[in-house]
């Protein structure tokens, strides 16, 4: 694990444990190492390149409704983030802040969020093509849900 850099605080308790989480397939995507991954989904798109969630056979009749164009909110985890640090101070805020103030993969539940918007979709294979992602190739997706701008926020 790296080392903190200077500011930044970490958990000195031991991280318990208290549930489970059923990997519902992975994510094939261009990035291969923490460095050459985008830090977000804007630097993502603007590599312009883009990803594939594939589901496993199990969950595939959960895609049912899902058509290309849709905008999903995929969840995905992050298994190679940091899991204790309290405080970060990443390059782009140099002042820190809390880990909840941040969007950084660095927290206690390393669990990715991205606004996708479906490209291509095939239910029988359980490949979703997407616009972009934000994660390293082979990361475990845990669940897929649709955006819904009207009921995430009511616009005032």
């Amino acid at each position: 694990m790296n080392e903190p850099r200077s500011g930044e605080q970490i958990l000195n308790i031991p991280l318990q444990m208290q549930a489970e989480i059923c990997f519902i397939g992975h994510i094939e995507s261009p990035w291969q190492s923490r460095s050459d991954c985008p830090r977000n989904l804007r630097e993502a798109r603007e590599r312009g390149q883009g990803a594939v969630l594939h589901v496993a056979p199990s969950f595939r009749p959960a895609l049912d409704g899902i058509k290309t164009g849709d905008l999903l909110v995929a969840l995905y985890w992050m298994q190679e983030a940091r899991r204790d640090l309290l405080r970060q101070v990443p390059g782009h805020r140099p002042e820190g802040a809390g880990t909840f103030a941040l969007r950084s993969p660095a927290r206690p539940n390393p669990i990715g969020m991205g606004v996708v918007e479906v490209m291509e979709i095939d239910p029988d294979s359980g490949r979703i093509t997407i616009d972009a992602i934000d994660a390293l190739d082979g990361t475990p997706l845990i669940d897929i849900k649709p955006h819904m701008a009207l009921a995430d926020r009511d616009g005032g």
